[in-house]
């Protein structure tokens, strides 16, 4: 009896260990991660030339910090300017960032609650997210923009699973099929498609549907989203994940065929990101990372 009452609170550690595992394991996602790296290595000769590849990707400026800025979130650039856009929210402000990240204008938000998104949609033309309100604003941009002021443009709010803060976090825009994809934080991780804004010809009544993909979302192995992006050469959607330390590629069937790990030692990166709030693809496929509070990153794909 001493002996079974000697051997049981190790029996009672293991089986804790294992549930704490567990826990662990459905909380990070871990086990779908580690299946889709075998995927991954499995499939890679068959994905590598159809695909971005981001495995092929490696940093080649890291956590430059842009000026003073601070409370930077999203990326997205602008193949007319040859620049990247971003927004800030404590003040809010959109700023203009050069392709080696140095800071090349400021634009203050007027009647932006907690403007966390921007997304180019046709040239002089951006979507800003307003996260709380789950609102979209419609805005121009031009050489002469000092000041956006949301009452003087087109605005479109979506209550869709409203949960505080933890509303839309980014966005991306498909310019062949006109669908802007918004991406919900978490609680749960969503990506919705909406066509019908922005709204192109205001002299026609506005036709707006919402579209979801259970399956797609079910499939991303993150706990939650920061930033999309959408690469016009490969049809694929990227998406952005700040507590998972990753970037998702998704072919155009929603499934996750490479990824871009933002720890420590992965793609040639001397520190884990510390908080990635932004990514941007450009005409030549460089990849552009922008983490909070002012971060900068550049990653390139390698020559084979």
């Amino acid at each position: 009896m001493r002996r079974l009452l000697s051997i049981n609170p190790w029996l009672y550690l293991l089986f804790f260990v294992f549930l704490l595992g567990a826990v662990l394991g459905q909380q990070y996602r871990l086990f779908e991660r580690a299946w889709f790296s075998v995927q991954e290595w499995q499939h890679g000769a068959q994905w590598r030339g159809q695909s971005l590849w981001l495995g092929d990707y490696r940093v080649v400026i890291e956590a430059k910090p842009i000026a003073d800025i601070s409370d930077v979130s999203a990326l997205t650039y602008d193949p007319d300017r040859r620049s990247l856009f971003s927004v800030t929210n404590k003040p809010a402000k959109v700023i203009e960032i050069s392709l080696q990240g140095e800071l090349k204008r400021t634009i203050d938000l007027e009647g932006f609650g907690d403007p966390e998104a921007i997304e180019y949609v046709a040239p002089g033309t951006y979507v800003i997210a307003d996260e709380r309100e789950q609102r979209l604003v419609k805005v121009r941009i031009d050489d002469a923009t000092r000041v956006i002021d949301a009452a003087d443009f087109q605005q479109l709010s979506l209550g869709i699973g409203r949960n505080g803060n933890k509303g839309f976090e980014g966005l991306a825009y498909d310019a062949k099929d006109k669908r802007l994809l918004v991406a919900k934080e978490r609680d749960p991780v969503r990506i919705f498609e909406v066509l019908g804004f922005p709204h192109v010809d205001e002299s026609k009544p506005l036709a707006l549907q919402v579209n979801t993909d259970p399956k797609r979302d079910a499939r991303l192995f993150v706990r939650d989203l920061s930033s999309l992006d959408f690469d016009t050469a490969t049809g694929h959607l990227l998406a952005l994940s700040d507590e998972s330390r990753l970037v998702i590629e998704l072919n155009a069937e929603g499934k996750p065929i490479s990824t871009l790990s933002l720890l420590r030692g992965q793609h040639g990166l001397q520190r884990s990101v510390p908080q990635a709030e932004g990514v941007a693809t450009d005409d030549d496929g460089n990849l552009y990372l922008i983490s909070e509070p002012n971060l900068f990153y550049v990653f390139r794909k390698q020559a084979d």
